[in-house]
């Protein structure tokens, strides 16, 4: 399973893809079951330069019923700030939250891989 990424340029916050717009939560991104599905998602994102920078996809693993970024960078994004459990989006609670904090998975999301990988 996968969702789109990026930065929002108006105030740099980290937001995913749903259905052609962008949304802060993770909870609420649109998940993709397939490679071609993501695929059409990532070209319409990259076509709203003036929007978001960088769009790209995510490995995402079940976690406690909820879906979670493989990658532990991915998991501090989606978490927002971390420097304190009052700030950002973990300041929410609740079972996505939890279910973020306990994920675990590898060390890397294929999709920035696949962009620093050399040839």
């Amino acid at each position: 399973m996968k969702a789109l990424t990026a930065n929002r340029l108006s105030d740099g916050e980290v937001v995913f893809w749903k259905n052609g717009v962008w949304v802060e939560r993770l909870t609420d991104a649109e998940i993709f079951a397939d490679d071609a599905g993501a695929g059409e998602a990532e070209v319409a994102a990259r076509a709203q330069p003036t929007v978001v920078i960088d769009p790209y996809l995510i490995d995402l693993v079940d976690s406690a019923g909820f879906w979670a970024p493989v990658s532990y960078r991915e998991r501090i994004r989606a978490l927002g700030p971390t420097n304190h459990e009052l700030h950002g989006k973990q300041a929410e609670g609740g079972g996505a939250v939890e279910a973020l904090r306990q994920a675990h998975g590898a060390a890397r999301s294929s999709g920035r891989v696949n962009l620093i990988r050399r040839k």
